[in-house]
């Protein structure tokens, strides 16, 4: 068996990795790299570790972009196999792949003006709304804990990974051919911090040989615990105190779903006054109709919820907004209001306008609720920068910054050891993927210190054998 780092290997973004056994070529996830938009661009546009048209299939861990979104350029590039996801990943998929290329015109179309100006030649966008479609009717979706056949030797089950609906630990059970062993290997996706108010906890895999393990948070931990609404609650209270708009950068996928079930609670148990609530953005107004289609990812109380009178992902006082003209309206709100709007890390869609509007008002609270990469606005403002770009200009940031992580979907430091440690086996040989250098290493030592299993940080474009 051989595994090359494609994608995500020192970085958060761009999950790519190529497994090969027994004559087939397997790429666990297929996302694109989130950055600047030039970097992205030329990251993104080729595949330079593999040909796609020698992959046999693809397996999905989840349908965040940074796993998912750059299946369309990969099929419009020749591959024709098979797409093995959970049902709820590929119906978010369809929703979520659509939305990236029709972000990706607007980008292009901005690259382009600068590209013009520099006398370089204008490019195209990855992919269009069309490819994504197609890209779509070569999903084959399966439940969780179900074997599955996906190549000569290697058996397929999707265990729960707890971090977003429909989201996956890959576990292959594979009859090597070259040394004639039994091995299972388990790449854990983007792992669940547990306890989550909307989700089932991740379940735990057992008898693991080889480990592809995320770091994301390696060397982090998380201020709150998972599912404590007091702190989210208090801050919003402080926002409410300075008079203005409530901006909520949001993933329009899981995190606005949390967001949403967690305001209508402290609503019902009267820990915050009754709010205008704006979910600004159409990825997550049909992102929240697809999620009450999986009952089977809710953990027991949502799970009650759903089948009772109450909506756990709407209220009273909650606006969906899906039109341009009822976006631009949310400019002449006057007072206090929540606006939940993609994308969380700023770097796209709908809350660009709300930041270029509102982040020079001294009333204004921007209140992050989850992780953003380098390099992106929302690191940028988060990390205290006090003018950044918005949109062609420049603007001075006078709003209050928060950050609260036990909105994140990420474990932290914490719980990616327990994680480790709950994956039982004999872990003979451990890669760490999906964290930046600094993080990455800091997990590997962690658990180097704790078990004997080598554990390596993976380097983008390099090959190993097991």
């Amino acid at each position: 068996m051989k595994l090359k780092f494609c994608g995500a290997a020192g970085t958060t973004t761009g999950s790519q990795h190529l497994l090969e056994v027994n004559g087939s070529k397997i790429l666990l996830d297929c996302g694109l790299y989130q950055g600047s938009r030039k970097d992205a661009y030329e990251v993104n546009c080729c595949f330079p570790y593999f040909d796609p048209k020698d992959i046999d299939c693809v397996v999905l861990s989840h349908a965040h972009i940074d796993h998912s979104g750059n299946l369309p350029n990969l099929t419009t590039k020749g591959f024709s196999g098979n797409i093995y996801a959970t049902h709820a990943t590929r119906d978010l998929c369809q929703i979520m792949l659509a939305d990236c290329a029709r972000i990706q015109a607007s980008d292009i179309d901005w690259l382009n003006k600068h590209r013009r100006r520099q006398g370089l030649e204008e490019v195209a966008p990855l992919y269009n709304e069309q490819d994504a479609e197609q890209c779509l009717r070569q999903f084959v979706t399966i439940t969780y804990e179900r074997p599955l056949p996906i190549a000569d030797g290697v058996t397929l089950q999707f265990i729960d990974a707890g971090h977003i609906l429909g989201s996956a630990q890959v576990l292959l059970e594979v009859h090597d051919q070259t040394d004639g062993q039994k091995k299972r290997f388990l790449f854990s996706g983007d792992v669940g911090r547990g306890k989550n108010e909307v989700l089932r906890d991740p379940v735990p895999v057992h008898d693991v040989d080889f480990l592809l393990m995320e770091s994301t948070y390696g060397g982090r931990e998380h201020e709150a615990p998972p599912g404590v609404g007091d702190h989210f609650a208090e801050m919003i209270l402080r926002a409410v105190a300075r008079g203005g708009k409530i901006l909520i950068p949001a993933f329009a996928v899981e995190r606005t779903q949390q967001l949403l079930y967690v305001l209508n609670e402290l609503f019902e148990q009267g820990k915050i006054p009754d709010l205008p609530v704006y979910v600004d953005s159409p990825l997550a107004v049909s992102a929240t109709e697809i999620y009450r289609l999986h009952p089977d990812a809710f953990n027991q109380e949502v799970y009650e919820a759903l089948f009772s009178k109450r909506n756990p992902f709407g209220f009273e006082n909650l606006t969906l907004v899906r039109s341009v003209n009822g976006s631009k309206a949310l400019n002449d709100i006057e007072g206090v209001a929540i606006i939940i709007s993609a994308s969380g890390m700023c770097e796209a869609g709908r809350i660009l306008h709300h930041l270029k509007n509102n982040i020079t008002d001294s009333r204004t609270t921007v209140l992050f609720v989850g992780y953003c990469a380098d390099n992106t606005l929302g690191r940028r403002i988060r990390d205290g920068e006090r003018e950044v770009p918005i949109l062609g200009g420049r603007y001075r940031v006078q709003a209050h910054i928060e950050a609260i992580d036990s909105f994140s979907g990420h474990a932290d430091h914490s719980e990616l050891l327990d994680y480790f440690d709950r994956t039982t086996g004999p872990k003979k040989q451990v890669w760490l993927v999906h964290g930046e250098h600094v993080p990455a290493h800091v997990l590997r030592d962690a658990l180097a210190a704790r078990h004997s299993a080598p554990v390596t940080v993976a380097e983008l474009g390099t090959e190993v054998e097991f």
